[in-house]
């Protein structure tokens, strides 16, 4: 039971050991996309079509709805990743060898939908890959193992994205060996220390330079390259694909901040309640990504400008 990439890579691994068990895969509804609307397929749809494993779609799984097709299909385990459907008590308890979920983070921290985003925009330097039992909780089953992915400051959403696929794919192999051997061994989270990962919002995404120049850039790598940050430059919007610290401890007057500071080397330095962010990427309202070197470049002189959130 998947949807995005990052559950497509998941069962790419998991026909790659065990090509004659695939049984099923479950996905979301094709949903509308692109300024056409048109139909898109998850990809875990189009690598299950790719390797002939039949795909279902349900629109719901309350009231017994999939009931009696997983009589069907009568698994022995089911593997979830990032489905995006809640599984009911008749899911959860229905495979004999039991659910399990391949949830990106070193569970019990950041429970919930964004992990891999908010463990960037929190400045954690490692994170990681959980294999766990499902339970009707969320994110809150009893742990199979936990393997670890360095956080570098240099991360972004993407690049740390990339890494926890390659994560989560050896982590799958070792725990469905370990069921298969009858190994799995499961041990409980500590609820004390658990932390929800909220799913980003708009509000998420919009720059508040009333705070650190570290708080920031951590916030614009996190959201890169998609939703990303975004704030306001002569009342349009402009959205921020990458960053770097110019300056960590400086303290500024309260009418400096958000105030572009200087535009050397092609790096849009605006003042933040402490230190100084460098703007290095942007994707100006109704233009294309660039690089900051070029926004610069096709502006009168911005420098002595304010950013405002709106």
């Amino acid at each position: 039971m998947g949807t995005p990439d990052f559950a497509s890579s998941i069962l790419d691994k998991i026909c790659e050991n065990n090509s004659d068990t695939v049984i099923g895969v479950l996905t979301q509804p094709d949903k509308p996309r692109g300024r056409g609307h048109s139909l898109a397929e998850s990809a875990v749809k189009v690598l299950a079509k790719e390797k002939n494993i039949p795909v279902y779609q349900p629109d719901t799984l309350k009231d017994n709805a999939f009931l009696p097709t997983l009589k069907k299909l009568d698994p022995e385990l089911i593997i979830v990743a990032a489905y995006g459907k809640i599984l009911p008590s008749y899911v959860l308890d229905y495979p004999k060898l039991g659910c399990i979920n391949v949830h990106g983070s070193l569970l019990p921290k950041y429970r919930g939908a964004a992990p891999i985003q908010r463990a960037i925009i929190d400045g954690e330097s490692i994170t990681g890959i959980t294999i766990m039992k499902m339970a009707e909780g969320l994110d809150t089953g009893d742990m199979l193992l936990k393997n670890s992915v360095d956080i570098t400051n240099e991360d972004n959403f993407e690049t740390l994205h990339d890494k926890m696929v390659v994560c989560a794919r050896k982590s799958i192999a070792e725990a469905i060996e370990l069921i298969r051997e009858g190994k799995d061994v499961y041990e409980k989270q500590d609820d004390s220390l658990a932390n929800y990962a909220q799913k980003i919002t708009k509000e998420d995404c919009l720059i508040d330079f009333n705070t650190d120049a570290i708080s920031l850039h951590n916030r614009i790598r996190g959201l890169s390259p998609f939703p990303l940050a975004y704030s306001y430059l002569d009342s349009k919007m402009i959205k921020f694909t990458s960053s770097v610290v110019i300056e960590e401890n400086k303290d500024n007057a309260p009418d400096t901040v958000g105030r572009i500071v200087g535009t050397d080397d092609g790096v849009i330095a605006v003042a933040c309640q402490k230190g100084v962010i460098g703007i290095t990427g942007v994707l100006p309202e109704g233009k294309k990504r660039m690089s900051a070197a070029d926004f610069i470049r096709g502006q009168q002189n911005i420098a002595g400008k304010s950013f405002c959130a709106q």
